[in-house]
């Protein structure tokens, strides 16, 4: 097969969480660029630009949203996906938060929410999309780590242990299930320009820290993140497993 071609995503459906801004928002217009159907995702709704750069494409797709906290929503969101499509071809594990305090003071309800959020979802849709995808023998994951994933940051204890385990959760399920047809994989995006951020960017002395670490001399754009994750969905990466994919303008070579 040409090369270009291995990286069609066309037929193939896709759910990303967290995609109606943000991070998820780059990686779920990309998909769609390059062919697949998409079910959109969002906490509370899917920000309208999203939704225009998706319809441009000409693809299918859904709009859905809820807490992917509750296993109820996670079920349909994958439900929903192969209700309307056919299939779970491609599992985005985006959605994720953050919250600061330094560790003596870190509330636990900061706690529970962000290891919620950023593992225990993403363990529950991996493995109930999982199901599916190992009866179809195929099917690509793709969570979203973190720098965080290799180093440790300050006033984030819980977002930092969060980040850690979803590096090790994606290569654990790549050692399961690499040999039957799942590729699972994850992103690792450096310092980007989101919500998540925006208390880092809007501190002259750490944003101009930041700045002055990262090689490329600017913050991320979700755009950023649409090459990786492409690649990741696509039969281009097919031995490819178990890998954090970093996208951080050349941080962690400094």
């Amino acid at each position: 097969m040409p090369i270009l071609d291995l990286f069609s995503l066309k037929g193939k459906n896709a759910l990303v969480t967290g995609s109606g801004q943000g991070l998820g928002s780059g990686i779920a217009i990309a998909l769609a660029q390059a062919g697949a159907n998409v079910t959109l995702h969002n906490y509370d709704q899917v920000h309208e630009p999203v939704l225009r750069e998706v319809e441009k494409t000409g693809v299918r797709y859904l709009v859905r949203s809820g807490d992917v906290r509750d296993k109820a929503v996670c079920r349909m969101l994958v439900d929903d996906t192969v209700a309307s499509f056919g299939s779970i071809d491609i599992l985005c594990n985006n959605a994720g938060t953050i919250r600061r305090a330094p560790a003596e003071e870190h509330p636990e309800d900061y706690w529970n929410e962000v290891i919620d959020t950023n593992l225990n979802a993403v363990w529950f849709l991996s493995q109930y999309a999982g199901r599916k995808m190992l009866a179809q023998s195929r099917g690509k994951i793709i969570n979203t780590a973190s720098l965080m994933s290799f180093q440790a940051g300050f006033l984030i204890a819980s977002y930092v242990a969060s980040k850690g385990a979803v590096g090790q959760l994606t290569k654990a399920l790549a050692n399961e299930w690499a040999s039957k047809g799942i590729n699972v994989n994850a992103i690792a995006p450096g310092y980007m320009a989101t919500d998540n951020t925006a208390p880092l960017r809007a501190d002259p002395v750490r944003s101009a820290f930041i700045l002055n670490r990262i090689p490329a001399g600017r913050w991320g754009e979700p755009s950023d993140l649409g090459g990786a994750a492409v690649f990741l969905a696509s039969e281009a990466s097919n031995y490819v497993n178990g890998h954090l994919l970093v996208v951080d303008g050349g941080w962690l070579c400094r």
